[in-house]
């Protein structure tokens, strides 16, 4: 992986490339040498009989190769207690040297005791890990007891090899295996759905190693055993025959202790009604085991002549046993997992075992009122035989660890990696996905449309909408809620988060209360009307309205030639002649909301009629609908627009030329008032005209400007939607702390 991108071909020629695979060679025989010179310091931590049973075959394996392992045994848990059986004596008598034997457990067992005892084993394993200083630490399971190893090795940078990650049971055994897959560095895991799960929960796949069951390299060769009818008289009786008696072993299940009790009382009883010769099995040291002890004792389970109650059997007779038996009852593990192998019919009682995949040798008893239940699947189960099940292993699992260990290169970073998969939208706050994702939606009231808009922060249209404006006031709110709400649809798929509604429309508004006090004679009926409110009630989003002229400036502020600049105008040349005024990097509306009305600055006092009632306005002469000439036609009898006069004028026509010559006067004079009043260092034209305009306007300011204002930039705006944008930035510059 490492020299992957030096290989590519189009980087080296033939020469080069011999060279780079021979150097890589050779670095990585380097490092198998220097490996087999120094042994890999490998700690194998057990807790208790189950997960020695799965370590014990490893423990052989790296005993076995002294020249490149070093093994160092840590016991602790309930090997140490003697109501477990002092079971840390099957692995002296195994012949492993113990370096370490911690007292770990706090009785009391119930889940205070359990949490203690995590904690106890946290105290006590940090000298022992100090002064051993291994590589690796090897932990089996999903036990308290090695949540604290898994811990106590990874705040302490020690390499975790976590076997049996990645499955699925009942219980909060659950919780506890996937918290140990997520601080272990590398995983050995048992079946193909185990290493599906750690992969989808991010871990690196090349850091997981399919290996099965190290127990199955054991059971698939110990089922021959001749001596196996000895041990079925050393631990159940000379009177009892193969595939005649049952093996029992049920333990709490932490996450519901009362019903595990219920369930085990319920099992007890079926037995007795069985009337079978049964080994079981004391339960393990989870909270709720003093209580199942309790039961047991009181049906007088150890007295009763059909069954023998031990704490422990050595794992090797122990497999001896349940490959033989009529049947094996209960919610261990064993059941599931092992006694596949032999074929043995199980019967799983209760959730602890809820999601582990299993043989069809496995009948599942769920939940039960009465002993009936568990009695009649004694009856469908007891006596059968199913073909062998391989589903946890093959029998070759230690070698295949132990080769992986080998490759485990200790060069490598500690720090582990996760593996999150690609998503479409990332919820940290990285500011590309603040700019894409927080959206508005922007409404342009025009005279003969109505738009609805979602604009993002970067000032992008991702979606328009238009509809024609209808007549009355019922029905423009009407259109404007159905718009909306399909835009916010839409928003969800777009991965658009909308945050407010900026509404646009002509006329004078009180931004403050979201009311248009008095529109245009385009948009009838608009008098002292609140907009924001039926809006925000149905939306249930924060509204802001404002005049069109207001949302120009807006817009050149946020996306446009205004951005950066403390004082400048907008002034818009379409229908009417509209702006903004950006004074101090803040909008100015006036005491009465009517500022910036450029369109009504009087330029002649013997002027035409203006459509406000006075002479000599700016729009009287360089607004759109009063541009139109006397006598022009188009073929197809469509009404005369400014388009049509500026293709008359660049076609030659004079009249046209005329007009459009004293309508840029016009505003040129209008402008010049604005440089003498407001002394903006940028004019910023916008709307259909403008670029027209941009020349005549340059000329009037040179002519007649004081020379102070001579250097006023006039820009035509880029922006193609200014009112849309502007009703978005209202909201975008609010809801993301910036002052409107």
């Amino acid at each position: 992986k490492k020299y992957i991108h030096f290989t590519n071909p189009k980087f080296f020629n033939g020469s080069e490339l011999y060279y780079l695979r021979t150097q890589q060679a050779q670095e990585k025989m380097e490092r198998s040498e220097k490996r087999l010179k120094q042994r890999l310091r490998v700690c194998v931590a057990t807790c208790n009989r189950a997960d020695y049973s799965k370590l014990a075959p490893i423990m052989f394996g790296i005993k076995s190769q002294p020249e490149i392992f070093d093994l160092e045994v840590v016991v602790l848990g309930s090997h140490l207690i003697d109501d477990y059986g002092n079971t840390f004596r099957m692995i002296e008598q195994d012949e492993f040297d113990i370096r370490s034997k911690l007292h770990t457990i706090v009785r009391g067992e119930d889940e205070a005791a359990m949490v203690e005892s995590v904690g106890l084993a946290l105290v006590k394993l940090p000298d022992v890990l100090q002064r051993l200083a291994p590589d690796i630490l090897l932990v089996h399971g999903d036990r308290f007891d090695a949540l604290a190893l898994a811990t106590a090795a990874a705040l302490m940078n020690i390499r975790i090899l976590h076997l049996e990650g990645g499955e699925v049971s009942g219980t909060i055994d659950d919780s506890i295996r996937h918290s140990i897959s997520k601080l272990a560095h590398y995983h050995a895991v048992c079946t193909r759905s185990a290493e599906r799960h750690l992969i989808s929960m991010c871990e690196d796949h090349s850091h997981i190693l399919l290996a099965g069951c190290p127990s199955y390299d054991k059971l698939l060769s110990a089922h021959q055993r001749d001596d196996y009818t000895d041990i079925i008289k050393t631990w159940i009786g000379d009177d009892v025959k193969e595939q005649n008696y049952i093996v029992a072993l049920q333990h709490p299940v932490t996450t519901d202790i009362q019903n595990s009790i219920k369930i085990y009382e319920l099992m007890l009883d079926a037995l007795i009604s069985f009337n079978k010769r049964t080994l079981i099995l004391f339960p393990n040291i989870d909270a709720g085991s003093k209580e199942m002890v309790r039961v047991m004792r009181r049906k007088g389970i150890e007295q009763h002549p059909n069954f023998c109650a031990v704490k422990h059997v050595p794992f090797d007779q122990f497999i001896q046993l349940v490959a033989h038996a009529g049947c094996m009852i209960g919610n261990s593990s064993c059941g599931v997992r092992e006694a596949g192998a032999f074929g043995t019919p199980v019967i799983n009682l209760g959730t602890r075992q809820t999601g582990r995949e299993t043989g069809e040798n496995v009948l599942h008893v769920r939940d039960a009122d009465t002993h009936n239940k568990i009695y009649h699947a004694l009856e469908l189960q007891f006596g059968k035989r199913y073909p062998c099940s391989k589903i946890y292993g093959d029998g070759n699992a230690v070698q295949r660890i132990l080769k992986f260990m080998q490759f485990i290169n200790l060069s490598e970073p500690l720090q582990k990696k996760f593996c999150f998969p690609a998503v479409k939208e990332c919820i940290s706050q990285d500011i590309d996905h603040i700019l894409e994702t927080q959206s508005a939606l922007a409404v342009d009231l025009g005279g003969t449309n109505l738009r609805v808009a979602i604009v993002c922060m970067k000032g992008k249209v991702v979606n328009k909408y238009t509809q024609l404006n209808p007549k009355t006031f019922e029905e423009r709110i009407e259109l404007i809620l159905t718009m909306c709400k399909q835009a916010m649809a839409d928003a969800i798929h777009l991965n658009c988060r909308i945050l407010g509604v900026g509404v646009s429309t002509g006329g004078r508004v009180n931004p403050q209360d979201g009311i248009v006090l008095h529109s245009t004679k385009l948009i009838n009926e608009w008098s002292s009307v609140d907009i924001r409110t039926p809006i925000s009630s149905a939306l249930h989003l924060p509204v802001w309205v404002d005049n069109d002229g207001n949302c120009a400036a807006l817009a050149e502020r946020k996306f446009g030639h205004g951005k950066g600049v403390e004082n400048f105008v907008t002034i818009i040349t379409g229908t009417g002649i509209g702006g903004g005024i950006i004074q101090h990097n803040e909008l100015i509306h006036g005491s009465t909301f009517c500022a910036a009305e450029l369109g009504h600055i009087v330029v002649s006092l013997e002027g035409p009629e203006c459509m406000c009632g006075s002479h000599g306005c700016i729009e009287a002469y360089s607004s759109e609908d009063l541009l139109l000439v006397e006598g022009m036609t188009v073929n197809n009898k469509e009404q005369v627009n400014a388009i049509h006069l500026i293709n008359a004028a660049r076609l030659g026509n004079s009249k046209a030329e005329s007009i459009l010559h004293t309508a840029g006067t016009a505003l040129g004079l209008g402008i010049v008032n604005i440089l003498h009043m407001i002394n903006p260092s940028l004019v910023i034209l916008s709307g259909v005209l403008s670029e027209h305009y941009e020349n005549p306007v340059r000329q009037v300011i040179s002519q007649r400007a004081l020379l102070s204002a001579q250097g006023t930039k006039v820009m035509v705006s880029e922006l193609e939607d200014p009112a849309l944008l502007g009703a978005a930035s209202m909201v975008l510059d609010y809801t993301t702390r910036r002052t409107y």
